[in-house]
Formats: C-alpha cells, structure tokens, sequence
C-alpha cells in the first residue's frame, strides 16, 4: 500500500507546515524547527516516527526531500549516517534503532545548511 502524505497548515509551527507520511510500518512527521539566525546558518528539523507493527528492525532509512538543494551537517538519530544526498534535494540517513513493535522515534537535530527559504516538501519516510 502506498500512501500519500498529508499536509496541514498551522501557524504554531516554525514553518507553518506540519506534514505526516504513512508509507511503511512508521507514521513519520518532520517540520524545520529553526532557521537560520544571525550568526548561525543552519536548519534544524525535528523527526519523529511511530512503529506500527509486529516485527522488530535494527536498521532505518530516513528519507526526506527538500524545496532546495541542502548540505548534511550533522543528525542526532541513533547511528544516524549519511548514506546519499549531500548537496541535493533529498537526504538518505541511516539510522540503527533497535525498535519494538510499538516503538518510537524521535530527534530535533537533523541539520543542514542551505540557501533561504527552505521548506519540507512533505515527501519523507522511515522505512
């Protein structure tokens, strides 16, 4: 099953837009929670996922695409690798959870840098 995400406006959001994908065994949600400031020129995003299965995994793919080209910094998800996109618009993170059926997960440090304006572009999954 392939499901869509779904995009909601809320003006409590940093960004405004708050977007939740259903694809996989994870419901994924991810907003940009800081933008650039003076003296500092990153993005940091707040990811969270919810297992919903009956299996176990010790390894994740985060997926997630972008409005803009982005260079990785860092990300604070456990094992968190970058495993392609650097300087693109999607980043593929690995990450090494051990994760229970009902498990979830979730950092506020993924950090990129790029040019302004960034936004999610509600294409994101863990699978």
């Amino acid at each position: 099953m392939n499901n869509k995400p779904m995009i909601l406006t809320n003006e409590d959001m940093a960004e405004g837009i708050y977007a939740a994908s259903g694809d996989g065994c994870y419901t994924t949600t991810a907003y940009i929670h800081q933008k650039p400031e003076t003296g500092r020129g990153d993005y940091r995003i707040q990811v969270d996922a919810k297992h919903h299965a009956d299996h176990t995994k010790d390894v994740q793919w985060l997926h997630i695409s972008f409005n803009k080209p982005v260079v990785y910094v860092s990300c604070n998800a456990n094992g968190a690798q970058l495993e392609s996109g650097n300087g693109s618009t999607t980043l593929v993170i690995r990450m090494t959870y051990h994760q229970n059926p009902t498990d979830n997960i979730g950092f506020g440090d993924l950090i990129v840098t790029a040019d302004a304006g960034l936004a999610i572009t509600g294409q994101y999954t863990v699978d």
